[in-house]
């Protein structure tokens, strides 16, 4: 399974950080050339690995953490995501409700990635926070999850466990969708909640 992420601002930076804790490697792109940012890659560890966005879209799962603005653009790099998990970071704040056709934000992305997976997840926390270890106080970090495809979403909280996070499936995008995202000048009820789970 290979992995990449879409942007490589503070939410890139910080998911390129989780993988680099556990030593998955994963690759990092953005419309740049790869050697303007291949000193930040290398500043957060060896398996973060800079790339073309062409190059870096080939891989099996994708972290979107750009701009909501520029999600059609990293769209139109492949003519078909079939086989591909699109894992959707973004936030529609700002974004009036209209312009996304009265749907959940993420569905409003999931349109341009023709045949592949989406999962809303890893937008809620703040860069900040999810900058930091999800082993907290002897429990782990909470990620939302939402998707139409429930395999996606078990694949996503599969990924999300091995980075040491703890998984909550929210369920379909039109309901747990809901919860997780921003558009106009509302925030979903989960948005910003910084919660840890404990095995016990």
């Amino acid at each position: 399974m290979s992995y990449a992420i879409i942007g490589f601002g503070k939410i890139g930076h910080a998911l390129a950080k989780a993988f680099a804790r556990k030593g998955i490697e994963v690759s990092v792109a953005t419309t740049r050339d790869p050697k303007s940012f291949a000193a930040d890659a290398a500043a957060i560890g060896p398996t973060i690995i800079p790339k073309t966005l062409a190059e870096a879209v080939k891989a099996d799962i994708i972290f979107l953490a750009v701009r909501f603005e520029a999600h059609p653009d990293v769209a139109k790099v492949l003519p078909t995501w079939k086989g591909k998990t699109i894992v959707d970071v973004t936030n529609a704040y700002g974004v009036p409700p209209e312009e996304l056709g009265g749907q959940p934000s993420s569905k409003f992305v999931a349109k341009p990635f023709s045949d592949g997976r989406l999962v809303k997840g890893f937008n809620h926390l703040l860069a900040g926070v999810l900058d930091q270890d999800p082993a907290v106080h002897g429990g782990r970090r909470v990620v939302f999850l939402a998707s139409d495809d429930d395999a996606a979403a078990a694949e996503i909280g599969t990924l999300a466990e091995n980075l040491g996070f703890s998984p909550i499936n929210l369920g379909g995008l039109s309901e747990g969708g809901l919860l997780v995202q921003a558009r106009g000048k509302s925030w979903g009820r989960l948005i910003f909640k910084d919660l840890i789970k404990f095995d016990g």
